[in-house]
């Protein structure tokens, strides 16, 4: 089944007992059981709800897993995922990772006694000097938030394994359309589902998917225990916007590719982040193991230009938070995504107070063309 076909028919694309091509939404909070003392499939929907299922199921196929699953926002996820350690034991992470994960990491999950440490993926030096007896995992984001850095994922997880090591994969900014990190050796995928998956702009959801059975068995037990699982409401909307997912994600990057055009010829502009240019570092990894470069740009104006400027005349282009909705949205990561991140860590990863990312939305190519160029002219 071609990877289109599987965001249409994957996972649980049929309701079992009416046949209904979408699946209904359980609000059900419980469940009626035929007896005291059975093992009914749904008994409370914290546990299990069929309108979750679906969606889980869908993911679950279509990063080439054997068991996904839903929380209330990306953040959940990561959080359920990395409760899966235990205090003392240490974890590697990219140094280029989403404000809000770097916050989990070191206002929330330190004082359970995780530690961490942050090195360049893109060096494996870094990565295998920074492992010793108490490494667990190693967690990265390839494109990275929000200098689209492109980690090898095959090579860091054949590494990974030599030392009998996890590997955690955020892959919110790549999709499944575009790559699939668990065929590449990874433990574990996470998704912030608010983005393109859900692509509407219109819920917040986080997803994980894994293919250890061991790994399932725990995320599947801190997902009941700690509670954050994804609503019925919320489940049937992400499962509708996945199936859409290929349609939109190609006027995404039809869109994309003319606007790194524009933005590499135009004057006002120093640097272009993005994968798929061929100037770009990690262009050669990219081309290798992603089906596309997704629709993600990042990007500096020449020194004395104002990014706030820039963004704030925009006319068809949002200034928003978030990412990969239909609508394009536009951001200054160090006032806004990556605000809490303290600036002498966040110059030393590469992120310029003068950086802006841009999520190219669906839009016709020519007004959002028009749109970056009138804004640049008035610089």
């Amino acid at each position: 089944m071609k990877f289109n076909t599987k965001l249409i028919h994957a996972g649980i694309s049929e309701d079992q007992t009416t046949g209904a091509v979408s699946i209904p939404i359980y609000r059900a909070s419980t469940f009626h059981q035929k007896r005291v003392g059975g093992q009914p499939q749904w008994e409370y929907s914290r546990s299990g709800n069929p309108t979750r299922a679906a969606v889980e199921k869908l993911i679950a196929d279509l990063e080439e897993g054997t068991a996904g699953f839903a929380f209330s926002s990306g953040s959940a996820a990561i959080h359920a995922v990395l409760s899966a350690f235990s205090a003392g034991d240490h974890i590697i992470v990219g140094n280029d990772v989403y404000g809000g994960t770097f916050r989990l990491i070191n206002q929330v999950l330190k004082r359970f006694g995780l530690t961490f440490t942050t090195v360049d993926m893109q060096d494996l030096e870094q990565v295998e000097q920074a492992i010793n007896e108490h490494t667990v995992a190693i967690y990265f984001e390839t494109p990275t938030n929000p200098l689209l850095k492109i980690t090898d994922i095959k090579t860091v997880t054949t590494l990974a394994k030599a030392h009998n090591i996890k590997t955690i994969v955020d892959n919110t900014f790549a999709t499944p359309y575009n790559q699939t990190p668990l065929t590449l050796g990874a433990d574990v995928v996470v998704h912030s589902a608010t983005k393109y998956l859900g692509g509407h702009s219109d819920l917040v959801a986080g997803l994980a998917v894994t293919n250890d059975e061991e790994l399932a068995q725990q995320i599947g037990f801190l997902q009941n225990s700690i509670g954050a699982v994804l609503g019925p409401d919320d489940s049937w909307l992400l499962q509708r916007g996945i199936k859409t997912l290929g349609a939109r994600m190609r006027v995404h990057h039809e869109n994309t590719a003319a606007i790194v055009d524009l933005l590499k010829q135009d004057s006002h502009v120093a640097k272009v982040y993005y994968p798929g240019d061929p100037d770009f570092s990690g262009y050669d990894v990219a081309k290798k193991q992603m089906t596309h470069f997704g629709a993600m740009i990042s990007f500096e104006l020449q020194d004395g230009l104002d990014p706030k400027q820039f963004v704030e005349q925009l006319h068809f282009i949002d200034l928003a938070e978030s990412l990969g909705g239909i609508e394009s949205l536009i951001e200054i990561p160090a006032v806004m995504t990556h605000g809490s991140i303290p600036r002498d860590v966040r110059l030393a990863s590469g992120i310029k107070d003068e950086l802006i990312r841009l999520s190219v939305g669906i839009e016709d190519e020519e007004d959002l063309v028009e749109d970056v160029q009138q804004s640049l002219n008035q610089l």
